[in-house]
């Protein structure tokens, strides 16, 4: 039984977040994001009660739960798991999404129909991107046709597939739909990998370093994908200037052709415009099925909204659902984003939601989305006055703190607000290459889910900069 030793550590540490979002001005969203009870302790960890399963996935997503913990171990350094009970059911306590232990062995296997059930999801696979959750519309009509032929005949015409557009328009939610449809209808005996190019290009670089005479790792790299019925590549923009994963990648490919496996790829741009691209490699994507991926129109984005709406079994009144979808129009991400905010203070509040209301809470979201033509030298300006340096130093190659830290700001901001490409925004702060701008956009990415001050500047840039584009 918990003698409730981390209560105090836990009050003190939700007292301390929730002063530093207050003094910020995001006390409503403290109060949303962080509404959780504690109810007891074990061992070095923490029993919290929370409102419901989409508050505790929300807030797991948000980073808000690791935001406890590592406040929890400055104050007293000790690492705390968080489990969660959800108020007013009988569920029992679970642990935070990223442990959460299998349930496989949980299950009977007594018959035929329990044994396939637990052949579900490949591991490497979202449960949740399939056919039946992606909304197919307009603008990407032919990329879900093109995707679900290849799922139901891989290997035949449409093969290989490369769907590449902007972020949050479906690209990766399409790819792993068709290895989910794939993985379920050859009741998992299917050899299948999907993964990200850059975690490809360390996979990789790995295996070559750890080679010996008595194990060949780089062999064991090549045994292990070029004998794939499947393989997912997400991400081909992380090939510039990889020489080396670029050769492997043609041969695995050359491999898994002659085998007549089902191979589909994305990326962020045309792959003509991929520099560094070797021209053999080039021909190969060329040759397959290029599908490019829009943004939604107005109604793909309703519905949309009404397909998220349906599998969260929620529901919003009609005049909401229209202003969102009429005023979210970036990508898919966004609008979910939009949509998820609105529900979240719904049940937190535990009433209906106005359109009033609606609109004040989607307020930084709308204006988010207009921009209109913002100039990197306007972003370069205002991140640079806000610390204090000189556009040229944001430019430079200097790689002090003072300077480096203003720059991923400026690079992070840059690719939010801008069209533009992570080659063309290195072009633009002194001829970085793509994969420096693309790791000031993850650093800043990270710094933000545990810095609510960072966050909260950045806002306040990005408005200053919208004011003066």
């Amino acid at each position: 039984m918990s003698d409730n030793n981390y209560k105090e550590i836990w009050k003190e540490a939700l007292s301390q977040i929730g002063k530093q979002y207050k003094e910020n001005g995001r006390e409503n969203e403290f109060n949303l994001w962080f509404n959780l009870e504690y109810l007891s302790d074990e061992g070095n960890s923490i029993t919290a009660a929370v409102a419901s399963d989409f508050m505790r996935s929300q807030m797991i997503e948000k980073g808000n739960i690791q935001t406890i913990k590592n406040k929890i171990k400055e104050i007293s350094g000790i690492d705390i798991e968080i489990k969660f009970e959800i108020k007013n059911t009988n569920i029992s306590t679970e642990e935070t999404k990223e442990e959460k232990p299998s349930k496989k062995s949980e299950k009977s296997p007594s018959s035929d129909k329990n044994s396939e059930e637990e052949i579900k999801v490949h591991p490497d696979l979202k449960e949740n991107f399939t056919f039946e959750t992606f909304v197919p519309g307009d603008n990407n009509m032919y990329a879900y046709q093109a995707s679900m032929a290849a799922a139901k005949n891989p290997g035949k015409a449409y093969n290989p597939i490369l769907l590449y557009g902007g972020s949050g328009l479906g690209k990766t939610h399409l790819m792993q739909s068709i290895g989910n449809y794939i993985f379920q209808a050859k009741k998992g005996k299917v050899k299948m990998a999907y993964i990200n190019t850059e975690s490809l290009m360390n996979e990789f670089t790995t295996a070559v370093r750890n080679r010996t005479p008595k194990k060949d790792t780089a062999q064991e790299f090549k045994n292990k994908y070029r004998n794939l019925d499947v393989f997912l590549l997400d991400d081909i923009y992380f090939l510039e200037k990889t020489e080396a994963l670029q050769d492997e990648i043609f041969y695995i490919f050359e491999a898994l052709n002659q085998k007549k496996a089902q191979m589909v790829f994305t990326c962020d741009r045309p792959i003509s415009e991929v520099k560094g691209i070797n021209e053999r490699l080039l021909t190969r994507f060329n040759n397959g099925i290029c599908i490019d991926m829009q943004p939604p129109n107005y109604e793909t984005r309703k519905a949309i909204l009404q397909k998220k709406l349906s599998l969260m079994d929620k529901s919003l009144n009609d005049e909401i659902i229209d202003f969102i979808a009429a005023n979210i129009e970036s990508d898919v991400r966004e609008l979910e984003g939009a949509l998820q905010k609105v529900v979240g203070y719904s049940e937190f509040m535990n009433k209906d939601i106005t359109i009033d209301v609606a609109k004040q809470l989607l307020q930084e979201n709308i204006s988010s989305n207009l921009g209109g033509n913002i100039s990197i030298d306007t972003i370069q300006k205002i991140v640079a006055d806000y610390y204090g340096i000189s556009v040229s130093e944001i430019k430079s190659k200097k790689q002090n703190k003072k300077v480096a830290y203003p720059r991923h700001v400026a690079i992070y901001i840059a690719r939010k607000l801008t069209e533009m490409s992570f080659t063309e925004i290195g072009s633009e702060f002194g001829g970085k290459d793509h994969s420096t701008i693309m790791s000031s956009c993850k650093k800043i990415e990270e710094q933000i889910k545990i810095d609510a001050t960072l966050d909260n500047a950045i806002k306040n840039m990005i408005k200053d900069i919208k004011n003066k584009k």
